[in-house]
């Protein structure tokens, strides 16, 4: 009965103790290096619309392909590479910009995605044509074209 009692007495310790470290949640060291949930199109294009315009660096580096370039045209055509467009919005960090967003999906498959996202601001448009694609289990961003109205 001693014995039997001792068992019972381990078993609950380990299940209280258990489902004391499944409710705590782990800290997170550096939020700019936290790793994010991109394994859909659609988380993906949701996250990059958070970078762009509201300020979240948390994953940024992991969001964007390694060719990533983004082209803004207008009367200077301009291209940006990976590390211009990364170390900007790094500077940006949680920067809400004063928009209307709308986002719409293009075209979609299983491996690609372009998506056109509209950011409505007083006195002008800025429309950003996204490229996404599947890499392996997550999803990146390839090319960015902006256009202004």
């Amino acid at each position: 009965m001693n014995t039997l009692a001792k068992t019972f007495s381990a078993a609950a310790l380990i299940a209280v103790s258990t489902f004391t470290m499944a409710a705590v949640k782990p800290a997170v060291s550096n939020p700019k290096t936290a790793a994010v949930n991109l394994s859909t199109a659609d988380l993906a294009i949701d996250h990059y619309v958070a970078v762009m315009t509201a300020g979240q660096s948390a994953g940024v580096e992991q969001l964007f392909a390694a060719d990533f370039n983004q082209k803004v045209q207008g009367s200077d055509d301009k291209t940006n590479t990976r590390s211009e467009v990364i170390s900007f919005l790094k500077k940006q960090r949680g920067e809400q910009l004063n928009c209307k967003t709308n986002t719409t999906i293009i075209e979609e498959s299983s491996d690609y995605m372009v998506a056109k996202v509209t950011q409505q601001f007083e006195g002008f448009t800025k429309t950003d044509l996204v490229t996404l694609v599947n890499d392996g289990e997550t999803w990146k961003v390839t090319q960015s074209i902006n256009s202004y109205k």
